[in-house]
């Protein structure tokens, strides 16, 4: 909490003229999604700075325009909180919801937040088919709160990868790396891998047929 609020002071020059949001993020999106996307934490200047995740960053320049050629999205771009940005029958959110230092939440950020998760993926559940978790955290997170809402999630709990799936419940989850610099300027998680993983997550909740 301190360092959402530290960094929404102490503001990245390039936004130095530009408020910050500076506080837990919830998610947002379709209230009956059949698909769900789960990130990790808002980013610094990202997320914490527009009041949406995956906002105003590189990471969401990246999620964004994958999720628009993969129809889940109105427009490629997602700027601002403001911009006209729609998701279509998708929801997003994070595991944690307050910007960490290093943008890397720690597990116990993950306990702290978790009631919170659990509130909004219960909200949902009766409509979601497929869910995409955003690097090995997210699965966790995500797995652990399936759990928690009501559905059976096999034991021993499967192992995060990129291109992983599990069924849970009504649910088929499906693993991706996470959208950031790190993974995407050095091809560890390319366009066309991405789009894969939406690609299953969109037939898998009914949205287009399967070939």
């Amino acid at each position: 909490m301190a360092w959402r609020e530290q960094v929404a002071v102490e503001k990245r020059r390039s936004f130095a003229a530009e408020p910050y949001w500076g506080r837990p993020i919830a998610g947002w999106g379709d209230a009956e999604p059949l698909v769900l996307v789960a990130g990790l934490a808002p980013a610094a200047h990202g997320g914490n700075r527009t009041g949406r995740i995956f906002t105003g960053d590189r990471s969401g320049d990246w999620l964004f325009a994958a999720l628009h050629r993969a129809g889940l999205a109105t427009q490629p771009t997602s700027t601002r909180a403001d911009d006209g940005q729609r998701l279509v029958r998708t929801r997003m959110l994070a595991a944690v919801r307050c910007a960490p230092p290093g943008n890397a939440p720690t597990p116990a950020e993950r306990d702290t937040c978790a009631p919170w998760m659990d509130a909004e993926v219960a909200a949902v559940l009766p409509h979601l088919r497929a869910a995409v978790a955003l690097g090995a955290f997210a699965w966790q997170a995500l797995l652990g709160c399936l759990g928690r809402v009501g559905l059976d999630v096999p034991r021993p709990r499967p192992r995060f990868g990129h291109g992983a799936e599990v069924q849970v419940g009504d649910v088929l989850v499906v693993g991706s790396f996470h959208p950031s610099q790190q993974n995407t300027f050095t091809g560890k998680l390319t366009e066309a891998m991405l789009d894969q993983v939406l690609d299953r997550a969109v037939s898998a909740a009914g949205l287009r047929p399967t070939l």
